[in-house]
């Protein structure tokens, strides 16, 4: 891609999310996200119907009487998009390809944080994190992550979501918004350090909000009846082939999509994640907008 028409393809993203991200999502964003965050401002003398929860048991064994911590809303949010750039984005089938829909969401997601005055980084990442681009306010910051976004080669294909929500959490030691936006064709693994140890989704789950975006095709989930077909995986490279004439064979294939989803659906329940499942060829306005509410 030229720097011309890479310029083109921002320009028309930027018309395309922008436009969305203003007339559509600047309210459900404010009022599902503004002042979600709380932060610590001090401290004062524990007063009947005060929640107990609150109470500060250093400071009250100190002075001998009961003293509760008090917080605030953060009225100013940071928001970290952690994109997958992992092979399998580089697929598509229908109206476009997955890289596409994710950049655009991600674009209006952005967007819509600036619009409100808030912060917003992003995290690439395949099977390890590729790049990190700082949270900063500003349309103009917008327009580079909406350039990386469109033109970012990674230097590896497999995924490794760990290692991006590991980041996270290592990055941001506050409280943030943070969408994870990834087709999840390899899913957040457990640990293998075992039992004791807890994984990294759910590490960062409870210390950020964190949303999950599915974005996928049609035929990551079915094959179609084509005949012979030689088939490549675009994370590993193996290529087999399969024929899609066999019955058996498009069941097993739609067997193994159903599978990974029910894995996905016990992830969202054990963390208590937000999450919207949305393919190429589905209007993503709509499906943010089921988020959002």
């Amino acid at each position: 891609m030229t720097s011309e028409e890479l310029l083109q393809r921002v320009r028309k993203i930027e018309i395309k999310t922008h436009g969305l991200s203003r007339n559509i999502f600047a309210g459900e964003y404010h009022s599902q996200f503004k002042g979600r965050g709380m932060a610590f401002s001090e401290v004062r003398e524990y007063q009947p119907g005060d929640d107990v929860r609150s109470i500060d048991w250093n400071v009250t064994a100190r002075m001998n009487r009961p003293y509760i911590k008090v917080y605030e809303e953060e009225r100013e949010l940071t928001v970290m998009l952690l994109v997958d750039v992992s092979g399998s984005r580089n697929f598509g089938t229908q109206s476009q390809m997955k890289r596409d829909t994710m950049a655009e969401v991600a674009a209006t997601l952005a967007f819509s944080t600036i619009e409100n005055n808030d912060k917003v980084g992003v995290i690439f990442f395949s099977d390890q994190v590729e790049k990190f681009i700082p949270p900063k306010k500003g349309k103009s910051h917008v327009l580079h992550i909406i350039r990386e976004l469109l033109s970012f080669e990674p230097a590896h294909t497999g995924t490794n979501i760990n290692a991006a929500l590991e980041y996270l959490t290592n990055a941001q030691k506050r409280r943030c918004t943070a969408f994870l936006i990834s087709d999840m064709i390899t899913p957040p693994q457990p640990s293998p350090q075992g039992r004791g140890h807890v994984d990294p989704v759910v590490i960062a789950s409870r210390k950020h909000d964190l949303s999950a975006i599915q974005i996928y095709d049609q035929r990551d989930a079915e094959m179609p009846d084509v005949g012979l077909l030689k088939v490549r995986d675009p994370e590993t490279g193996v290529r087999v082939w399969a024929d899609t004439s066999i019955k058996s064979v498009r069941d097993a294939y739609a067997k193994a999509w159903r599978g990974q989803q029910e894995a996905l659906e016990e992830m969202y329940n054990k963390t208590g994640m937000n999450h919207v499942s949305m393919r190429t060829d589905e209007d993503y306005v709509k499906k943010l907008m089921q988020l959002f509410k």
